[in-house]
């Protein structure tokens, strides 16, 4: 069933930065109620803080999305405070790139927490409430382009976004007769901060500093903000829209997916690293 943006209450997490703060004003803008969650609640109060600028209501939670126990009592806090979302956005993120065999295994297990297991978390706990309530809803799933595509840049992070791509598509065929739609959202080269905080495995001697800083120019240079992908977040919800990649290189390389395969491993293959 169409999902009512105006007067809705609208989760966003990893609401403190990026496309989760982006995504907060564009939906604040249609005058929704505001849930923010973010490991950095700082972060997220100011983003509540430019939230009620644009005379929307926002409440900031501080939670690790990776964290169980936390997120289910966050559910419940939200439920029996707020009501239960109209919409869900589980967005909170990080970034790891190198060698599969150079990450650590503490950052192979954080990767994995917060970006699947934190959308897992959202998932089932906030899609329960939506069934239970019988009003329909929406939940969108921020994944990557780089889901679509092998990488040996960047396989762990690959992984667990292609792992939310699939997890988006299982559910909304679960959910569409309860009038739930499902979006999984795959940005390509998008500039925010993620560059910045991500983890980058391999050599000593100021080798992944090198990398970091070269990933920053690059996407300066791309010059891609978080603003286009909120808009097409906020298309994704009024469409029902399935898989919304965003910026020419995630369509690009959704199409090698489905048209030539092996290209996209031969791409891998060479691609520096």
């Amino acid at each position: 069933m169409p999902v009512r943006i105006r007067g809705a209450t609208v989760l966003v997490t990893g609401a403190g930065s990026g496309i989760g703060r982006a995504t907060a004003l564009r939906f604040a803008r249609e005058r929704v109620s505001l849930v923010l969650a973010d490991i950095d609640e700082d972060a997220a109060q100011q983003t509540a803080r430019l939230v009620r600028d644009l005379s929307a209501v926002a409440s900031v939670h501080g939670i690790d999305v990776s964290d169980a126990a936390a997120m289910e009592t966050f559910a419940l806090a939200v439920r029996d405070q707020l009501g239960v979302p109209d919409i869900i956005i589980n967005n909170a993120g990080i970034g790891v790139a190198g060698r599969f065999l150079d990450t650590p295994l503490v950052v192979l297990d954080r990767v994995v927490g917060v970006n699947l297991w934190g959308v897992i978390h959202g998932c089932r706990l906030f899609g329960a409430q939506l069934v239970a309530g019988g009003r329909g809803g929406h939940i969108v799933n921020v994944a990557s382009a780089a889901a679509f595509a092998p990488s040996r840049i960047l396989p762990a992070y690959a992984t667990t976004k292609a792992a939310v791509l699939m997890l988006s598509e299982c559910l909304r065929a679960e959910l569409a007769p309860h009038g739930i739609g499902v979006s999984a959202i795959c940005p390509g080269i998008i500039d925010t901060d993620i560059v910045r905080t991500a983890h980058y495995a391999g050599e000593d001697g100021g080798g992944p500093d090198r990398r970091r800083e070269a990933a920053m120019r690059l996407y300066r240079r791309r010059a891609y903000s978080a603003d286009r992908v909120a808009e097409r977040i906020l298309v994704a919800v009024r469409r029902n829209v399935a898989v919304m990649p965003v910026a020419p290189e995630a369509h690009a390389l959704r199409a090698l997916s489905r048209i030539a395969p092996s290209a996209g491993r031969r791409l891998a293959r060479v691609a520096p690293l």
